[in-house]
């Protein structure tokens, strides 16, 4: 496996080697951490009132017996049109699920190393857009030729991000915020050398 190596017209000058140890990782390790992402993004926000918050009702319905019906105590109860709900959703659920640092790493690399299998793993010296112009981002994603775009950088700069933020098919991050799920959900990467050098240090 290999990652092509784009010149500063963003075009294909040679390739670089995957190094082995991205190879072989259990894809399950890519599943547990977008999981526990897409968790995480979870607003949490479903909820019901149960039968000892909602008002009124205080009062008994009718008489124990000698109604021929059944017994009530309350019209807060879950059976009243208007009463508590059973076993409703609950705001301070916790959605939260662990994954360790070992497994955040082998899921980016085996993202990576699928990205590289699929000929979409893409390295470059410098990602900058001096004009900070919509129209140069978008000239530098359609010389790539790929549907959608995860550009990594060392350093975000002002211009760079406003080059990119209105283009709905590319996203522009800095390499402390690459993740697996990132990685994995964009059909191209391109990365910095610079970035591509510390990855590939941490993977040794």
């Amino acid at each position: 496996m290999s990652a092509i190596v784009l010149n500063e017209k963003m075009e294909k000058a040679s390739e670089l080697a995957i190094p082995e140890s991205f190879a072989g990782i259990n894809p399950h390790n890519l599943y547990l951490y977008v999981k526990s992402a897409q968790a995480a993004m979870r607003a949490n926000s479903a909820t019901a009132l149960t039968r000892a918050e909602v008002r009124g009702g205080g009062k008994k319905p009718w008489a124990q017996k000698g109604g021929g019906r059944g017994r009530a105590g309350s019209l807060r109860a879950p059976t009243f049109v208007g009463g508590g709900k059973a076993f409703g959703p609950s705001n301070n659920r916790n959605y939260d699920l662990k994954v360790n640092k070992k497994q955040k790493k082998l899921a980016l690399n085996f993202a990576l190393n699928e990205h590289a299998k699929n000929g979409s793993l893409f390295i470059v010296d410098s990602i900058e857009i001096a004009s900070g112009k919509t129209k140069d981002a978008a000239a530098m994603f359609k010389t790539l030729n790929q549907r959608d775009t995860l550009f990594v950088k060392s350093f975000l700069d002002e211009k760079t991000y406003l080059a990119f933020q209105n283009l709905s098919n590319t996203f522009v991050i800095e390499s402390n915020e690459l993740n697996a799920y990132l990685a994995a959900n964009y059909r191209s990467l391109v990365i910095e050398k610079a970035v591509w050098e510390n990855l590939v240090g941490e993977a040794k």
